[in-house]
């Protein structure tokens, strides 16, 4: 009680003598200066909207054009051409003839015309920047050969964004994404699956794709360009919903994904402290989104902005579910973090007095919390697995039983909290005698733990494990994979370069010891909610029991070895990946690589279909048992090479298959009527599903001096029953990290020994490609036209 107590500003009572009014001075003091943090917060946003609205010109170049206007009016010259004069007729103060009204209306009137002159500047300049992003034929380009197009392109872009731009500086100047024309879109489809299908399917499929356009598709296409015309983005509303908020399915595996640890580093063995470096540096990275002080990720050499409305909500954010869909709620701000440990939930405030804590002070918070000894309340422990099972009975489950008192408290605690965190019990990382099998089950534990100890439903739960490595679980409807990815190398870096331990393995700072004890959420589970928590734990515990991952690092060679061979690293490992599927499973199938469409307003994803005539036609010849020489086949892998990479590039600027098809698909669910070509192609299986991880601030990571401080990136859960997730990070120069998935109940299916396919494929290509070929160089000549015949 004394808690409460000490919560309360002020206290009265009524006496005969009068009321007896009590106030507590440090209770108002700290009501105080989170007020004040509060406003300055307020005028910090203020201030940046704007500066962001004016980009790219400032706020100060506004007092330059008034001063020219002025100037030329003092040499007796119009700029206005007479609108300042039209300005003056229609001010109030026109009527009042005396002469400093005179010299106050002109005044006005040059301030106003400034203004409006200034504001049509900056919409102009706007224009400009919009157009020249909209340019992407850079893209196109070959590497070292810029055309002069592309020249000046850079030079007027650069001119124009000289100035520091905020986080969200670039928003309203980044292209709509453009609607493909719904012909382009068939064709590449058609394209894409030829390899998949046999000559009977593929007329087929040919006959349906063209009575589609000839009939419904035009009608579909005439909505989705009104929709593009009206909304910001065509795709990413939908997108969200119906891929995402709407799916009833657990997000445990099937949704959400994981980030690791430094591969061979770990800061500090102590939990608490490295719990509370790693909050801190979330909360700094907050404090830098908030004040928009982050730079804007760029793509191509630091010049094109990519779009950076992921951003807004990664922090205090939690997707609510629903019975028909759930709904992404988002707050302003949180000043405290919900922690999890032993079954107990607790709110740790990390500002007090309108400061962040010290990492000292949050470590000591930790230890508090570490240390204790209360169990559980009956139902607590395993509360979280509501948020891993189904998402319909969790939905009745909130409605009925965590709408009002204590239940409701308690949850809003941990649906508006910054984050999640977890003090978890085990140890992982590449430790012991088994580094190979501990890095599964490192994968494993940040997948899906022990599907009660994490709060699925957050933007994202961070987890520290009891050797003090760490790792991070995020939901996927509120942004994309490189956005967390962004935020967890901030992490990393800060955690291990810019905080640091002292030599004992604590936080550096002081304590102060008179912070408040964490609290404690609490709760009231009635039987019927620890009824259906052992349900959903049920559903949740076969779905990760079947969930297969393998993780390893391929250290044969990197980046830097395929780059001198002019390829491509991600073509390379595309390629691979094709070959290794092929061995592993006898054929080929339709493959997902995640491509992002961030050059564009709003942008999320676009699917790469990795499996092309050229990737299919490169394996066969390497596998079949021909007898050709090796310059044919080094051609046909730059084919299937330069294909990957023209595809990817098509997916980046808009001219993708898959959004088109999904946008066309849900407008005809609008409009009620059926396609049988749309509901075909939207329910072919990805049996290979796969994404890169873009390491994309190595600016933060010393590489050269610390070369153990290697990130292992993240991974998912496959996506079809049957097939495989597979994720890659590529580090340095000489490292790739592959995180590979696949589910045990599919005989067909080994994530190990894919793995191991990966391995040798790779391996195999190189080898392929760096053969003394000056045997065959007489041959050079009729090696292209034998590899276009193979196609």
């Amino acid at each position: 009680m004394a808690e409460a107590h000490q919560a309360v500003a002020f206290q009265f009572t009524i006496t005969p003598e009068g009321i007896d009014l009590q106030l507590s001075y440090q209770a108002l003091n700290q009501i105080y200066l989170s007020g004040v943090r509060s406003w300055k917060k307020r005028v910090s946003r203020m201030r940046n909207r704007v500066i962001k609205g004016v980009y790219p010109a400032s706020p100060s170049s506004w007092l330059f054009v008034v001063i020219a206007i002025l100037a030329t009016m003092y040499m007796r010259s119009d700029p206005s051409m007479g609108l300042i004069t039209k300005i003056q007729q229609h001010l109030p103060l026109r009527y009042t003839n005396t002469h400093n009204t005179e010299d106050t209306t002109t005044m006005v009137s040059v301030l106003v015309f400034s203004t409006l002159l200034w504001l049509s500047l900056i919409l102009a300049l706007r224009f400009c920047l919009k157009l020249l992003l909209s340019y992407h034929q850079w893209m196109f380009e070959q590497h070292g050969r810029v055309s002069n197009v592309t020249k000046v392109w850079v030079t007027l872009l650069r001119l124009l964004s000289s100035r520091k731009p905020l986080l969200y500086s670039y928003q309203t100047s980044l292209p709509h994404l453009p609607v493909p024309a719904i012909r382009d879109t068939l064709s590449r489809y058609l394209q894409s699956v030829r390899p998949l299908l046999t000559d009977p399917e593929f007329k087929r499929m040919t006959k349906l794709a063209n009575h589609f356009e000839a009939n419904l598709g035009n009608r579909l296409q005439r909505y989705l360009r009104l929709k593009a015309l009206w909304a910001t983005n065509y795709v990413s509303d939908w997108w969200e919903e119906y891929i995402y908020l709407r799916s009833r399915c657990p997000l445990m595996v099937n949704s959400n994904y994981y980030g690791m640890d430094f591969l061979y580093v770990t800061p500090t063995p102590v939990q608490a402290a490295r719990a509370g470096n790693t909050i801190t540096a979330l909360l700094l990275y907050r404090r830098k989104v908030n004040r928009e002080e982050l730079k804007p990720v760029r793509s191509h050499s630091t010049v094109i902005p990519l779009c950076a409305a992921q951003c807004e909500r990664m922090f205090n954010t939690t997707r609510t579910p629903g019975v028909e869909t759930d709904v992404l709620q988002h707050w302003q701000d949180s000043e405290f973090v919900v922690v999890y440990h032993k079954g107990r939930y607790f709110r740790l405030w990390v500002y007090r007095a309108g400061r962040l804590l010290s990492p000292r002070e949050i470590e000591h918070q930790m230890q508090r919390i570490l240390d204790d000894p209360s169990p559980p309340k009956p139902g607590e422990d395993k509360l979280g697995a509501l948020t891993a099972g189904d998402r319909i009975p969790w939905a009745q489950m909130r409605k009925q039983y965590f709408s009002s008192g204590i239940n409701k408290r308690s949850l809003d605690a941990i649906e508006r909290a910054a984050f999640f965190v977890t003090l978890d019990e085990e140890e992982q990382g590449m430790r012991g005698e088994d580094p190979a099998g501990n890095l599964d089950r490192y994968a494993k534990s940040l997948l899906h733990g022990k599907c009660y100890d994490r709060w699925f439903d957050k933007s994202f739960s961070i987890v520290i494990y009891k050797n003090g490595k760490s790792g991070l679980n995020a939901e996927h409807s509120w942004a994309d994979a490189p956005t967390v990815a962004h935020l967890w190398e901030y992490t990393l870096a800060t955690d291990a370069f810019q905080l640091g331990y002292t030599e004992d393995g604590h936080c550096k700072g002081e304590v102060d010891r008179s912070l408040p004890q964490p609290q404690r959420l609490v709760w009231d589970i009635p039987s019927e909610v620890q009824a259906q928590v052992c349900s959903s734990l049920a559903v949740a515990q076969a779905l990760a029991d079947d969930v297969d991952c393998h993780v390893f690092p391929f250290r044969d060679f990197g980046k830097g070895r395929i780059k001198k061979l002019r390829i491509s690293p991600d073509a390379y490992i595309q390629i691979g990946l094709q070959l290794a599927y092929y061995r592993d499973r006898g054929g080929f199938c339709l493959t997902y690589e995640a491509s992002m469409t961030r050059l564009f307003r709003e942008g999320r994803t676009e699917t790469v279909r990795s499996c092309s005539n050229e990737s299919t036609a490169f394996v066969k010849a390497l596998e079949d048992g021909e007898v050709l020489i090796n310059s044919l086949i080094q051609r046909l892998f730059r084919l299937a090479s330069e294909r990957h990479q023209n595809l990817y590039r098509m997916a980046m600027t808009g001219a993708g298959i898959d959004r088109h098809l999904f946008c066309l698909y849900v407008v005809s669910k609008y409009l009620g009527v059926e396609s049988p070509f749309l509901k075909e192609v939207l329910s072919e299986p990805w049996r290979l599903s796969t994404s890169q991880t873009p390491v994309q601030q190595m600016e933060l990571f010393d590489l050269k001096n610390h070369p153990d401080f290697i990130s292992l990136g993240g991974g998912f859960g496959p996506v079809a029953d049957d097939g495989y997730g597979v994720s890659y990070i590529i580090v340095g120069e000489d490292m790739i990290n592959f995180h590979v998935s696949s589910k045990y109940s599919c005989s067909d299916t080994d994530s190990h020994r894919f793995g191991a396919q990966i391995s040798k494929a790779l391996q195999d290509i190189m080898t392929l490609l760096s053969a003394d070929t000056k045997t065959s160089l007489s041959s050079k000549g009729a090696a292209q036209p034998q590899a276009k015949k193979l196609l």
